[in-house]
């Protein structure tokens, strides 16, 4: 079974627009620069042209990408997320403010739980695959989660969970 890929509605439509750009303006793009490149005569020792081909193969490597992660896409549902808002817990896009226990200060943090092709943490955009996603879901307002990273265990205390805009 291939990988799913747990999208929200908007990353969905962002990949779909990266998708149709792709194969319509980059690909002509593309396709330019290697007749021009060809034009300079002897392929052999084309530099030019090499420069093309290995655009075009990335070209052709990122839209064979996106459309396998949309042809395996599952849209986090809004409803479920609502429900998960309700009972106070956290899920798919939720925005959790932690705690660091281990920290001095009162030090807090905002994540956004999101699925794996959404992930940037140094966005505060935190995949549900990670190790701190992963401890995270299904906990609830004041619960304590350890999570267990590369430079030992962390423990934070879950101050609020609400549904990411």
């Amino acid at each position: 079974m291939a990988k799913e890929f747990k999208l929200t509605s908007i990353r969905l439509a962002e990949l779909e627009q990266e998708l149709h750009y792709l194969k319509t303006t980059r690909e002509l793009e593309v396709a330019e620069h290697l007749k021009e490149a060809r034009s300079f005569g002897d392929l052999s020792e084309n530099s030019e042209y090499d420069e093309a081909k290995n655009e075009q193969a990335q070209l052709y490597g990122r839209i064979a990408e996106v459309e396998n992660i949309l042809a395996h896409a599952v849209i986090i549902d809004d409803e479920e997320d609502e429900h998960e808002e309700l009972s106070g817990r956290v899920g798919l896009g939720c925005t959790v403010k932690v705690h660091d226990m281990e920290a001095d200060e009162d030090e807090t943090e905002i994540y956004a739980i999101v699925g794996s092709q959404e992930a940037n943490p140094a966005q505060g955009l935190i995949s549900d695959d990670s190790p701190f996603g992963r401890a995270m879901l299904g906990k609830t307002v004041g619960d304590i989660v350890d999570v267990e990273a590369p430079i030992g265990m962390l423990r934070f205390e879950i101050l609020s969970v609400e549904r990411s805009s």
